[in-house]
């Protein structure tokens, strides 16, 4: 084989691995960093999401646990950071009426 016909027969290989890492890896690793980031992050007072779709409140964060309060008896759980999915966002209604208490004051 000439050199032509090595670059023409490595070309479409060297070019799926491009296409692959672009639609696949990367987006993975951002998402990562993201999840990352978010339990990092993580306050008392915050309203999380675990893996298994228990809602709670955060009221203990060390180092790679923290503690919930789930329901109205405010029952504790103590879990794994890592089992955090997402941080719930506060209404737009729980927001404002926080503003309204504040401009009360």
């Amino acid at each position: 084989m000439n050199g032509n016909g090595l670059i023409a027969a490595f070309a479409p290989m060297v070019l799926f691995i491009g296409i692959f890492y672009f639609i696949i890896i990367r987006p993975q690793k951002r998402q990562e960093r993201e999840v990352t980031s978010m339990r990092n992050s993580l306050k008392v007072g915050d309203e999380i999401v675990t893996i298994g779709g228990i809602i709670g409140r955060v009221v203990k964060v060390k180092d790679k646990e923290i503690s919930i309060e789930v329901g109205a008896d405010k029952t504790r759980f103590n879990m794994e950071i890592w089992s955090v999915r997402e941080v719930k966002k506060p209404s737009n209604e729980s927001q404002s009426k926080k503003e309204d208490k504040s401009k009360e004051e």
